[in-house]
């Protein structure tokens, strides 16, 4: 996990959650997948209740890296232009011109992104996918890095609007995040009582840029591969794996972008930890994370309180991880 130590010689990113680290106590599991999220080119979803410095914690990885940042408060009267942007006629000119929206920021925070119906939803599925937006005829390419970071009450359901499957699995994992523990909670406390000290810029969006290419250099085995597949087949029928008693609970698995997450995910953090090669353990590390979000429970699962962590936990131990041995790299 993260180190709290100077970083004087740490890993580029190493250095990046340390100056993050100086704002927000605890949260090393979110900080440390938000660096995945960055490295891997993916898209985070984190689960919440308020006052978990959700917030704090992206604004301050821009901060750290530099970049820009954006914070869209979901509401249900919110539209798509809110967004993406619009075309104004410009009296005056009698011109249109085209108004960009916030989402051409290198992180933005969709912030209780299930309060907005889904057409707002689904205004960031291009830009999510494709990192462009499209405004009429026009299509207009976002900043790079470009993360999505979205918030989601869990505690509230007034007002709310479930999200839609398809958008759901664009999100390379959905983090939890759960409160802290008493000793960081006195460190928080202690922290609001005097001015914070802003994080200092440590690396650069092309930085970030240059280390997304030494990532992809990370050495994955064919058997690493093999065994996310594994894992996600078993996810869409667990009595292959001798887990039929499960079979009532899954309506649907995962798909094949829960294969994709899991390597690439697996090898940024190889990346992250300063390895050029990928171990199991980095896979079924993110394993919760990359695959909680994607599996559609059915209405048993629901009435004998059995969760998708439940799920995929119990997968884990049924698939069996291969023994990686490196050769011929």
């Amino acid at each position: 996990m993260t180190s709290t130590k100077s970083p004087e010689s740490a890993h580029p990113l190493e250095r990046l959650l340390f100056e993050v680290k100086r704002t927000i106590v605890g949260q090393d599991v979110l900080l440390e997948r938000m660096a995945v999220a960055l490295i891997a080119d993916g898209h985070l979803l984190v689960e919440g209740v308020p006052g978990l410095a959700k917030t704090l914690a992206v604004r301050s990885l821009a901060a750290a890296m530099a970049g820009s940042f954006q914070r869209v408060q979901f509401t249900p009267d919110l539209v798509p232009a809110d967004l993406v942007g619009t075309r104004v006629y410009h009296q005056h000119s009698g011109e249109f011109r085209t108004e960009l929206g916030p989402v051409f920021a290198n992180l933005l925070l969709a912030d209780e992104i299930n309060r907005a119906p889904a057409k707002v939803q689904s205004a960031l599925l291009e830009v999510m996918q494709e990192h462009q937006v499209t405004i009429g005829r026009e299509t207009f390419r976002v900043p790079e890095p470009f993360l999505v970071m979205a918030t989601e009450n869990p505690i509230e359901s007034e007002g709310t609007y479930p999200l839609p499957e398809a958008q759901v699995d664009r999100f390379m994992m959905k983090v939890v995040v759960d409160y802290p523990t008493q000793a960081e909670e006195q460190a928080i406390v202690g922290r609001a009582l005097r001015p914070p000290e802003p994080p200092q810029p440590t690396v650069t969006a092309k930085d970030l840029i240059a280390m997304r290419a030494r990532a992809q250099e990370v050495y994955v085995d064919p058997a690493i591969v093999d065994y996310a597949v594994r894992l996600v087949a078993v996810t869409r029928s667990p009595a292959t794996a001798g887990l039929g008693e499960l079979e009532g609970y899954v309506t649907y698995g995962a798909s094949p972008r829960a294969s994709i997450a899991l390597v690439t995910g697996a090898r940024a953090l190889a990346f992250l930890r300063g390895r050029d090669y990928v171990l199991p353990h980095d896979l079924s590390e993110l394993a919760l994370d990359v695959l909680r979000h994607r599996l559609v429970l059915s209405y048993e699962a629901l009435a004998d309180d059995v969760d998708a962590d439940t799920i995929i936990t119990r997968v884990l131990g049924a698939v069996r991880a291969p023994d990686v041995v490196l050769q011929n790299r």
